[in-house]
């Protein structure tokens, strides 16, 4: 190096929110323009749409493949949001968000 050090600045928190679960649960805004731009589109804009999913899911459910992953829904309109959250050391990471018709299986938590 030229003498310099170069600090590895910490992803800043896009929104945190206290889930119905009383667990952290927060996003980049890095991760969330991924989740927005790239993963599902039409969940941009939707910012306080997915924090009421966490705080008043009409269910949440135990990903069938990894049970730290949490699906939250909430029906808004015809379809439901679906929030997905990895839980790592009580702290609640949004994985991705989107609209589905149909609620997947798994244990109801």
């Amino acid at each position: 190096m030229n003498g310099t050090s170069r600090e590895i600045e910490p992803q800043k928190i896009y929104f945190k929110v206290a889930s119905k679960l009383g667990v952290l649960v927060s996003t980049t805004k890095t991760y969330w323009d991924v989740i927005t731009h790239i993963k599902h589109p039409t969940v941009k804009g939707r910012e306080a749409e997915v924090k009421r999913v966490l705080t008043d899911p009409d269910e949440i459910r135990v990903s069938k493949k990894d049970k730290a992953v949490l699906l939250f829904y909430k029906r808004i309109g015809k379809y439901y949001l679906c929030v997905v959250v990895r839980f790592f050391k009580k702290r609640g990471f949004i994985i991705t968000a989107y609209w589905t018709k149909k609620i997947k299986e798994g244990e109801l938590k």
